[in-house]
């Protein structure tokens, strides 16, 4: 089948996999889990394939390190698994009931989204956690990882999706696309594709949301920025700012940017010179900035790196912090490292930022972080989902209206009236 007759099998199986219980969908979750640890060996088989072409390709060690899949990656997708077994149904939950009249009942209820299209970077993981959150949320999803793993993700798809039918969801609830030509045929498929999730850079992002019909949620860039104010306490500068920019750096949580105040900014500066020295991170930054430690002089702070290289800039106050983040981050998640309680409400008010931290590393912005099992993708959207979007940002609602022959004459006449009552 091409993407269209595949995209249109789904939606006439979505209805199904919509109506199916908890037990079933976890069932299909635990099964999952351990297919995946049964078939370890072939995984782990076929990511040193991929590796191997990466290797030979001349992938940079920043992606080549999203491309592994080891005993740590599998044992983390394992345990989110396990986690979203013990979240609630996001779906057949009660948001409203409201009695309009007499023997006439509204009811507002989460259901899937439907049918999701998720094309997304060559991560192994990402496929686990994408999958499983698709049906958890019981929504049937068309999903197209990077080239970089190929092999990976054939191997782990067709474990993923042989566990799943044999605990009895429908045939068609999970489908592997791999060709590059197949993403421009997922774009034309509006009406049977309900929804659109790209990860990936900002220029395949707006490739997405420029070639079609289809709603689309997803974020860009990840250009994510702290701010270290005056009143911050110096123990926790360091530690926050090096787990921030260096304990992953390939990801879109890991901060680009570091604004200093300027009260301060001979006083930290240095330090985090010497903590950028050690841990070999490239340091960008202004002329002010250069005159108190050396760095590359930089213009443009709308700049991702997803490597050990870090912007540097001083600033006067919260204010200009928050104007600058504003302008030049990515709404995704930013942070300020203050003691000060009215600087910290300041940030956090007006940073327009989907994640706004205080004391604490931007890396924690991640749905397993948040409690969520995982994530779909990290949206930097107002409308629908914000932040990770876990199965909360996968459910939509329909309205049910359970009546007893009512007619919309009667009220229009007069001769009958609503009292509207909500109801435990």
């Amino acid at each position: 089948m091409n993407v269209k007759d595949m995209a249109r099998a789904m939606k006439h199986d979505a209805p199904a996999l919509a109506a199916s219980t908890i037990e079933m969908r976890n069932d299909a979750l635990a099964h999952i889990a351990s297919a995946i640890e049964s078939n370890a060996e072939k995984i782990f088989a076929a990511n040193q394939e991929d590796l191997a072409l990466a290797d030979e390709n001349g992938v940079s060690a920043a992606v080549k390190k999203r491309l592994k899949f080891d005993e740590g990656k599998m044992k983390d997708v394992i345990s989110g698994i396990q986690m979203l077994m013990t979240l609630d149904d996001p779906i057949h939950q009660v948001q409203l009931d409201r009695e309009l009249d007499k023997g006439l009942e509204l009811k507002r209820v989460t259901v899937p989204i439907g049918v999701i299209g998720v094309i997304f970077e060559a991560r192994p993981d990402a496929l686990v956690q994408i999958s499983t959150l698709c049906l958890k949320s019981g929504n049937c999803a068309i999903l197209k990882g990077g080239k970089e793993t190929a092999h990976t993700n054939k191997v782990l798809f067709d474990t993923i999706y042989q566990a799943a039918i044999d605990s009895g969801l429908p045939r068609h609830c999970l489908v592997q696309v791999s060709a590059h030509n197949e993403i421009d045929e997922l774009l034309t498929c509006e009406g049977d594709v309900d929804l659109l999730i790209p990860r990936g850079s900002n220029a395949f992002v707006q490739y997405i949301m420029n070639h079609t019909k289809i709603p689309v949620m997803g974020h860009a860039d990840g250009v994510c920025s702290i701010y270290i104010d005056e009143y911050a306490d110096m123990k926790k500068i360091i530690p926050l700012v090096i787990d921030a920019k260096t304990q992953y750096t390939a990801a879109c949580n890991a901060v680009e940017t570091v604004l200093v105040n300027r009260k301060v900014a001979k006083d930290i500066l240095p330090m985090l010179k010497e903590a950028f020295d050690e841990a070999h991170v490239k340091m960008h930054g202004t002329h002010e900035v250069n005159e108190i430690i050396p760095v590359e002089i930089m213009e443009d702070f709308h700049k991702e790196y997803l490597d050990l290289e870090v912007s540097l800039k001083c600033v006067a106050d919260v204010k200009e912090a928050v104007d600058h983040i504003n302008q030049y981050g990515s709404h995704h998640t930013d942070a300020i490292i203050t003691e000060n309680q009215e600087n910290a409400d300041y940030f956090l008010d007006r940073v327009d930022s989907a994640g706004v931290y205080v004391n604490a590393s931007t890396r924690f912005a991640d749905g397993f972080r948040y409690g969520f099992g995982a994530e779909v993708g990290i949206s930097t959207s107002k409308i629908h989902a914000r932040g990770p979007v876990g199965l909360d940002g996968l459910v939509t609602y329909k309205y049910k209206l359970y009546g007893h022959g009512q007619i919309v004459s009667d009220y229009a006449s007069g001769k009958k009236q609503f009292h509207f009552k909500d109801l435990d």
